[in-house]
């Protein structure tokens, strides 16, 4: 056989199962055991949670990374690499692992038809075994109870936060989403929680398996104030941590407050100035995403962000509040169409002076019609794209330097916002060049 390339591979996988999501562990769990995939590291850390899961695993890793521990991430979806899924001590996975890996599965599944994400997942945990990795931690997919990712055992399981998503896998209300995400909890073993009104469901499941239970509120909290933050938690003998006086964070600093208690039941060296510095460096393309454009002469501000669901777009805005600007703030804004419009919209409207609203580039999509006529409906002011690209140019020419461009709504969004900066930065460059 030919040896594929990792596109060729990637668009193999895309036709392999009858449905692009299949709900269920049976098959993946097949695999994993005929394969022995069940422990890709001594230490294996779950993160669910409707939102928050990405900047939670980053900060975990970097808390790990900082002792000297080597660490491998999966997460998804991906933005512009789907290598970005796989990361080793900040590392992606090269085009010719991730091949290997393929062809491992290819050959180790038999006759057992995986999806796309399956296919990954296994993937990502056979690269895992044979990198001796100390930790590994895991994002998982959707839902919880029935992801792929589940097929790992978690000494440590978290959840970020509960909102409805997805509601069509999860159900439509937060107990049904809590009971699927409270399927990655494992007996006796340490679960935490960071939403501050956690369901019953995830009471329940920690008290039915025993595990020891850290909620936000109780054991751990966090305290911001203009100039820092404070956080305080409890070590596994019940003995209470404090941290004061940490630099303030781009990423959620709610999320840095879960992965530190997480950290914390790890019983791993505690140095406050090292953990403060490995949380400062921690970044994510797209999330709370500030950048600097040069647009004809003009310095522009733009921030990036994958929010899509309401639970989401309500702390964008909480953290948008946080900033005043001398400016308006201009959107760009493109939409899933599975994805609850009116909720997204609804807690940033007031913040929002001007709205460029754009199809995006999936099948998946939500027209711009549909984006407008909600928006028109608030009286909010708005123009159509027939690209991101084409929103973005439209913002940057009535943009002034006191303005902030906010793009969001889909990591398909962002991504082809993050292509068409890698475009311009390359022109600027050829044109540096040609001078």
């Amino acid at each position: 056989m030919t040896e594929r390339t990792l596109g060729e591979w990637l668009a193999y996988l895309e036709q392999l199962h009858p449905s692009a999501i299949d709900m269920g562990l049976a098959r993946s769990q097949e695999v994993a055991n005929r394969m022995g995939l069940g422990k890709p590291a001594p230490r294996v850390v779950t993160v669910t949670g409707t939102n928050g899961k990405g900047s939670t695993c980053a900060f975990v890793a970097a808390l790990l990374q900082a002792q000297g521990l080597k660490v491998g991430v999966y997460s998804s979806p991906h933005l512009l690499r789907y290598n970005e899924r796989v990361q080793i001590n900040g590392v992606e996975a090269t085009d010719a692992q991730l091949c290997e890996a393929f062809v491992a599965l290819e050959a180790g599944r038999g006759e057992t038809s995986l999806t796309y994400f399956e296919m990954g997942t296994l993937a990502a945990l056979w690269l895992f075994e044979r990198a001796g990795l100390d930790v590994v931690v895991l994002e998982v997919g959707l839902g919880g109870r029935l992801d792929t990712v589940n097929v790992v055992d978690a000494d440590l399981a978290v959840v970020t936060s509960i909102g409805v998503d997805h509601a069509e896998y999860l159900g439509n209300t937060r107990e049904s989403v809590a009971f699927e995400k409270a399927g990655i909890f494992r007996p006796g073993a340490p679960a935490l929680c960071g939403d501050l009104n956690p369901p019953q469901p995830l009471l329940d499941k920690a008290r039915e398996l025993g595990s020891p239970f850290f909620l936000r509120g109780r054991d751990f909290d966090l305290g911001i104030t203009d100039l820092n933050w404070q956080w305080r938690g409890v070590d596994r003998r019940g003995q209470v941590v404090e941290l004061h006086d940490l630099p303030l964070l781009d990423l959620p600093m709610e999320n840095a407050a879960l992965a530190l208690q997480a950290y914390l039941l790890m019983d791993l060296p505690w140095q406050p100035e090292r953990i403060a510095q490995a949380l400062q460096g921690t970044r994510i393309a797209g999330r709370l995403d500030r950048r600097k454009l040069n647009w004809q002469g003009k310095s522009l501000s733009l921030m990036l962000d994958v929010g899509h669901n309401p639970h989401a777009a309500e702390y964008l805005a909480e953290r948008l509040a946080c900033s005043p600007l001398k400016g308006r703030r201009l959107a760009v804004f493109g939409l899933l169409s599975d994805k609850d419009l009116e909720g997204v919209v609804a807690p940033l409207a007031r913040d929002i002076q001007h709205w460029a609203v754009t199809p995006l580039q999936t099948p998946r999509s939500r027209p711009a019609t549909e984006l407008q006529a909600v928006l028109a409906a608030r009286g909010a002011p708005v123009s159509v794209y027939d690209s991101v690209a084409a929103a973005l140019e439209g913002q940057c020419a009535q943009a002034t330097a006191d303005d902030e461009i906010l793009l969001f709504g889909s990591f398909f969004c962002v991504a082809e916002a993050l292509e068409w900066l890698a475009r311009r930065a390359t022109e600027e460059a050829a044109n540096g060049n040609a001078g």
